[in-house]
């Protein structure tokens, strides 16, 4: 492999799926939820139809973010000293991500109809660690998955019973980056963009990079508590 194909280190892909992450939140936020509820911009048929363009755009780019968080989860599972430590960050955060998912993304302080990421991540966490656990038996892996699909769906988590799915696919081929590939970009093409994910995963070289796990878990509730804020108090002030 030439140097560049080993140049993607693990902060690498992070910043790139935050990056991506944050233009689709945009989308579903400023745009969704403020822009095109405007009634001076409805009312303007040709400004609506481009700003709803521009918000289609944002979105399929934010596609890509969260199958790299996904491989991420699983290089995390794989390398992490302390599982329970792992699966106690990401419940801690999903508690703390919950109310701000909910101003942005459903505009509302309670609602149990849509639960934020870190609930889907936690879940595949909580799968990879029970199949590990009964890795010689077949049909327990099939039945821990099934059940952790089975709650993503119950719970409404983002992605829902489609993300477990892709964590444990990708856990799955772990030693195979070419099977895991394949496997990501197929189980998610219903995303169209989604698979582009698997191009920079595919130059992952192993490394982790520069340390920015605590950064990730406070970016995602605070970038989300800022579009809130700036959907609701600032950009009706900005907009004739």
């Amino acid at each position: 492999m030439t140097s560049f194909s080993r140049s993607v280190t693990g902060s690498t892909l992070k910043i790139l799926a935050v990056i991506s992450m944050f233009i689709d939140h945009i989308g579903a936020c400023v745009f969704e939820h403020g822009l095109l509820c405007m009634e001076s911009i409805r009312e303007n048929a040709h400004l609506f139809e481009l700003l709803k363009n521009v918000d289609q755009i944002l979105r399929l780019i934010g596609r890509i973010a969260f199958p790299i968080f996904c491989f991420l989860l699983v290089e995390g599972f794989l390398y992490t000293k302390d599982r329970k430590k792992y699966a106690l960050r990401l419940l801690l955060f999903a508690l703390i991500s919950e109310i701000p998912f909910n101003l942005a993304i459903r505009d509302s302080f309670f609602d149990l109809r849509y639960q934020n990421v870190f609930f889907t991540l936690l879940i595949g966490l909580l799968v990879m660690i029970l199949c590990d656990h009964f890795q010689k038996s077949f049909a327990a892996q099939l039945a821990i998955l099934a059940g952790g699909m089975l709650l993503a769906q119950l719970i409404h988590t983002d992605y829902s019973y489609k993300g477990v799915m892709l964590i444990e696919l990708l856990y799955l081929f772990r030693y195979d980056r070419r099977k895991q590939i394949l496997a990501g970009s197929l189980s998610f093409c219903w995303e169209l963009t989604a698979p582009l994910a698997f191009i920079p995963i595919w130059y992952y070289n192993g490394k982790r990079g520069l340390s920015l796990r605590w950064f990730f878990y406070w970016f995602y509730p605070l970038h989300l508590l800022f579009l809130w804020g700036f959907t609701t108090y600032l950009l009706p002030s900005l907009m004739p």
